[in-house]
């Protein structure tokens, strides 16, 4: 009884055991190879559950999928003699597990073999170029030849290269601060440049409106001479036209308005001889009578 059940497990654990070694499972993602003592017999693509013989048979399974290798920074020198650092990925897919096989063997050699590539494709390429071409609009065009050179190498081992980017182009480090340091120097200078043009433009600005003040100034004056010289004459002749027309009304008119002138403030003193000419109105009769002559006397019949 007892042999009769580690018999039956012996030969349950050796059928799972053969099992095991005969079947295996590809997934969406993969692909695979049997290789029979290290020899190709079948590429297998399709997912599911698959046979093969066991013991002797084993599977190679690679990833189908679009895969990214990261390749480490490398020195590049430009057609201008600069110097600069890149950082540079690119994605590719594994298309031929056969080629890929025969050529590579894992993935770790596959992704040497790229960053081989990579380096010699992104020297050779970049060294044709000036260092402005890596950071402007040009490297979109300098990518794509990149990736179409490190493609065309790529297929020999079933690779297929899809896209390849630069990832940072950055100055060496002893250079970095060299380039800072010049950078700020222009910057400063164009600064004085503006500054000393803004300064010569204010001078302008400043000197032309000190001229127009001058001219409108001088313009205002002029006229405003005219302007007063034309009224004063204006005044002589309408004083001169009143004076004609009545010579005693136009005495006292004028004796009146220089004894308000003369009286008006509050804390004046006048000293006069009673009969001078200033007091002749006030020695008449409210200013009228038949025996004082109303005649100019002195100034005082000027207008």
């Amino acid at each position: 009884m007892k042999r009769g059940l580690i018999g039956a497990a012996v030969v349950i654990a050796i059928i799972l055991i053969v099992g095991s070694s005969t079947l295996y499972t590809i997934k969406q993602t993969e692909q695979g190879i049997v290789l029979q003592f290290g020899e190709p017999k079948e590429v297998v693509t399709a997912p599911g559950l698959h046979f093969k013989l066991p013991f002797i048979q084993n599977v190679e399974i690679y990833d189908k999928r679009v895969l990214l290798f990261e390749n480490p920074a490398q020195e590049v020198i430009a057609s201008d003699q600069k110097r600069m650092v890149i950082n540079a990925f690119a994605f590719y897919r594994i298309t031929d597990p056969l080629e890929f096989y025969q050529a590579v063997g894992t993935e770790e050699v596959a992704r040497a073999r790229l960053s081989n590539l990579l380096n010699a494709s992104m020297r050779q390429l970049i060294g044709t170029v000036p260092l402005v071409d890596v950071i402007s609009g040009e490297r979109e065009r300098l990518m794509e030849d990149i990736r179409t050179r490190v493609n065309r190498e790529a297929l020999q081992f079933g690779v297929d290269v899809i896209d390849v980017r630069i990832k940072r182009a950055d100055l060496p480090a002893e250079n970095s601060q060299a380039i800072y340091q010049r950078m700020q120097t222009e910057r400063e200078r164009e600064a004085r440049e503006i500054r000393a043009q803004g300064e010569e433009q204010s001078l302008r600005i400043r000197a032309e409106a000190d001229r127009t003040r001058t001219v409108l100034i001088s313009q205002a004056r002029r006229q405003s001479e005219i302007t007063r010289g034309e009224g004063d004459g204006e005044a002589v002749r309408i004083f001169a036209e009143a004076y004609g027309q009545d010579v005693d009304f136009f005495t006292f008119y004028r004796t009146m308005q220089a004894y308000r002138e003369a009286l008006n403030a509050g804390d004046t003193t006048i000293v006069m001889s009673p009969d001078g000419d200033f007091l002749r109105f006030l020695n008449s009769a409210l200013g009228t009578g038949g025996d004082v002559s109303l005649e100019p006397s002195g100034d005082e019949s000027q207008p």
